[in-house]
């Protein structure tokens, strides 16, 4: 998936295809409307992002979306 943001109010491009997946979890089971998975990936330029995957009632409402966070929140995203 790629998808173009704005995050900290620069524009960039992020691209699931072309960074590196860090980590992967999922929430809650397969067919619950509140469930979702989520992969943190880094681009090569240092940026950190989710992809996530979701329910109607989960954070992605029901769709697929790129998330950019900051360095710190990936780094706490990994620990759990």
């Amino acid at each position: 998936m790629r998808k173009n943001k704005v995050f900290e109010g620069k524009r960039h491009v992020y691209d699931t295809a072309k960074a590196e997946e860090l980590g992967h979890r999922a929430f809650s089971y397969y067919g619950d409307p509140a469930g979702y998975e989520e992969k943190l990936f880094k681009t090569k330029g240092g940026l950190y992002f989710l992809w996530g995957l979701g329910g109607a009632d989960s954070p992605y409402n029901a769709g697929e979306d790129i998330v950019p966070i900051t360095e710190r929140k990936a780094k706490t995203w990994l620990k759990g």
